[in-house]
């Protein structure tokens, strides 16, 4: 499914989706895979391992995975209720950690990284031109020389032609849901309906997301004007190059020479 944000004009947050964000991503996503590829990827690239920050970090699945490979971590997300699930995994873990509220578009550390992931399509959350741009932005001041960006979208092709303009359920016995899109000028509209077992009864929440279908010339236009490199590129968290009906697009970035 990836990572659901609810909209708030140009910023995303989440809202009671945070309370069973695990319940319903751990079905589609193996984290395990996923930081595997990621540490691989780093060592390829001869990544120094001691400074980490995860943007858009969510509940802190991805983070608490790195968390032990690296010195000094940090982890940035928009939402206080994410950042309070990741606060409690850290802790659980016994692993040390900063959380910080901030928007991803304005990162705002005073600090340099080795290694910045944002993962789950976080990106094509950001709608706007300006948007990106200060994203990107934000990256390259954060990031090290010799450091590297992972990140990943989700596909053209996967927003318009297999998320567009369809109806998904979800029901267990403790969750059920329904999720209606519609595909209009590179922008995938979301409505969700949730019904959350309490007790004997269940509770009701809607939430309205939006993502952009990015192309992959897009998106490398705007690191290009940010600065930074596309040293490689591949089909989601695997070795194998981007196919036209990738689903997922994982972009390894340095800053340009």
């Amino acid at each position: 499914m990836g990572k659901l944000l609810q909209v708030r004009g140009d910023f995303m947050a989440y809202g009671e989706f945070a309370k069973i964000y695990d319940e319903l991503i751990n079905e589609d996503i193996d984290y395990d895979e996923m930081v595997n590829r990621i540490i691989s990827i780093c060592e390829e690239e001869n990544v120094k391992f001691n400074n980490y920050l995860d943007v858009a970090c969510g509940t802190g699945n991805v983070t608490i995975r790195l968390a032990t490979k690296f010195k000094d971590i940090f982890a940035v997300d928009l939402s206080e209720d994410m950042l309070r699930e990741a606060f409690e995994k850290l802790k659980a873990n016994k692993l040390k950690g900063k959380v910080i509220c901030q928007d991803m578009t304005e990162l705002s550390l005073n600090k340099k990284f080795d290694l910045i992931t944002s993962v789950l399509d976080s990106t094509n959350y950001i709608i706007e031109e300006d948007g990106i741009l200060s994203y990107f932005k934000s990256i390259y001041e954060h990031l090290n020389d010799d450091g590297i960006f992972i990140f990943d979208i989700n596909s053209y092709y996967k927003l318009s032609e297999i998320l567009g303009n369809n109806i998904y359920t979800y029901s267990e016995e403790e969750v059920f849901y329904t999720w209606e899109n519609t595909f209009e000028d590179d922008l995938l509209s979301m409505f969700l309906t949730f019904f959350v077992k309490k007790g004997e009864l269940y509770e009701r929440f809607e939430e309205e997301h939006l993502e952009r279908a990015y192309k992959a010339e897009e998106i490398e236009k705007y690191l290009k004007l940010s600065n930074l490199e596309v040293i490689n590129k591949f089909d989601g968290y695997t070795n194998n190059d981007v196919q036209e009906d990738s689903e997922r697009l994982v972009y390894v970035v340095k800053k340009s020479r």
